[in-house]
């Protein structure tokens, strides 16, 4: 944990800087501000793991036939494979290295944005605690930050977290601290809870878009099961997800979904169709 502080400490800082300067402090823009501008900041590196991708599925074909060839000759295999990178000038980590430098970052958000209180405002464990014990919530809650803010904000005590408003809009919309449901009673003694509800359904849709997007033009079950199984698994991970973790991350997914699909569109029609071009 103490890797992902280093790297969530500073990135709290600046959505709590976008919070409270171009934002108006207004939480729930500040979250789609702060995943716009991440977003765009790892582009250079999710568009050369967009073209080695690209490069790897250009060459699967040649791949295919080089693995039924050598099946039984590993080191040939091997050798021969090196030499199909090198002709067609293929770095095989091309397309994992900018994946592992920007996973460390997203997993992060998640954290930034469900405690704010620790990485936003730079509250101490200690300090935690004692808001935790005045406004009688657990301390080992896994949510007691979002409780805690959303203990003081309703009792007229706001000054006691950083008067940091959680609500989009800014006064009395929704509060993007509270844990979305699907349970119709809640949702019926509180109509608000039915936009958490509607953050969650765009949350996975955009997600599934997303994946849908990503997915090669030419895939289909049989030459790429995996991908196939990723367009449906990453929507149900948003679905369960969405429902154990505060609204304000489903803006988020929102957000960087929204960013992504827009990113897939750029790709889909200039970088790759652009490489296709170049390759007949």
């Amino acid at each position: 944990m103490g890797f992902l502080d280093f790297i969530a400490k500073p990135l709290g800082q600046f959505l709590y800087w976008i919070y409270n300067t171009v934002a108006l402090q207004n939480y729930g823009l500040a979250i789609i501000i702060f995943t716009i501008i991440v977003r765009a900041a790892l582009v250079p590196l999710t568009l050369k793991q967009y073209k080695s991708s690209a490069e790897m599925q250009k060459v699967q074909p040649l791949m295919q036939e080089l693995q039924r060839k050598y099946s039984n000759d590993k080191q040939k295999l091997n050798e021969e494979t090196m030499k199909l990178y090198q002709e067609h000038k293929i770095n095989p980590a091309g397309g994992c290295l900018p994946l592992l430098i920007q996973m460390p970052i997203l997993l992060t958000l998640w954290q930034v944005i469900t405690k704010p209180l620790k990485y936003m405002l730079g509250f101490t464990t200690a300090q935690l605690e004692d808001l935790a014990k005045l406004s009688n919530i657990p301390v080992a809650s896994a949510y007691s930050e979002i409780n805690t803010i959303t203990y003081f904000m309703k009792n007229g005590q706001g000054d006691k977290v950083g008067n940091l408003n959680m609500f989009f809009p800014s006064h009395g919309g929704i509060n993007l601290g509270s844990i979305p449901t699907y349970h119709f009673d809640q949702l019926a003694s509180d109509p608000m809870k039915i936009w958490l509800l509607v953050l969650v359904i765009l949350a996975v849709g955009t997600t599934f878009l997303t994946a849908r997007m990503s997915m090669p033009k030419t895939t289909d079950k049989a030459t790429n099961p995996m991908g196939n199984t990723m367009l449906y698994i990453s929507p149900l991970m948003t679905l369960i997800f969405s429902f154990q973790f505060p609204a304000g991350l489903a803006l988020y997914w929102i957000a960087g979904n929204i960013f992504a699909i827009g990113q897939q569109y750029y790709v889909n029609k200039y970088v790759l169709k652009k490489k296709e071009v170049e390759s007949k």
